[in-house]
């Protein structure tokens, strides 16, 4: 079994309330839009860092770690990106992608808006776990914490953060 911390949209900003949340994770996951790489080195070294650049990270984020990631923990395989758009509309060509590598987990962020959803017609569950940051549009920060084990999540928690405005 696995512990997921799954984060996005820093946008350069991190806290100890979420670094809390993820001291116990064995695993932690940015779907992109980190801004400063301070915020990847506030993380637990300890920990498995599964991390992709977003539409607003510069040049040296994007040396470092990859738009997409696609990935297998515990039997589950999973895929990592940023912009994916939301069931049923995927970014382009997305579904075949999909589709392609098997994925049963689709992860990205982008929208700041925390949905979990199954895909029927992928059967695929789509997470998007909302922004840890302070910029966009979004009121309250949100993470998710999750578990997989033998090819299955179980244990989803949404982790409300506060509000965005300071």
């Amino acid at each position: 079994m696995k512990k997921i911390g799954l984060i996005s949209d820093s946008h350069s900003y991190i806290d100890e309330g979420v670094l809390e949340h993820l001291k116990d994770v064995d695993e932690i996951w940015h779907a992109g839009d980190i801004g400063d790489l301070g915020v990847i080195d506030a993380l637990p070294t300890d920990k498995q860092h599964r991390i992709v650049t977003g539409n607003i990270d510069d040049e040296d984020a994007r040396r470092v770690y990859p738009e997409e990631l696609w990935f297998e923990v515990e039997g589950l395989k999973v895929g990592l990106l940023h912009i994916g758009g939301k069931p049923p509309r995927y970014a382009k060509g997305l579904k075949v992608k999909i589709k392609e590598k098997n994925a049963r987990l689709f992860v990205c962020g982008h929208s700041h808006i925390c949905k979990v959803e199954f895909d029927r017609q992928l059967n695929c569950l789509y997470m998007n776990p909302g922004a840890i940051g302070r910029h966009g549009f979004h009121v309250i920060r949100t993470m998710l914490l999750f578990e997989i084990s033998a090819g299955k999540l179980q244990n989803l928690r949404v982790v409300e953060l506060g509000k965005r405005a300071k």
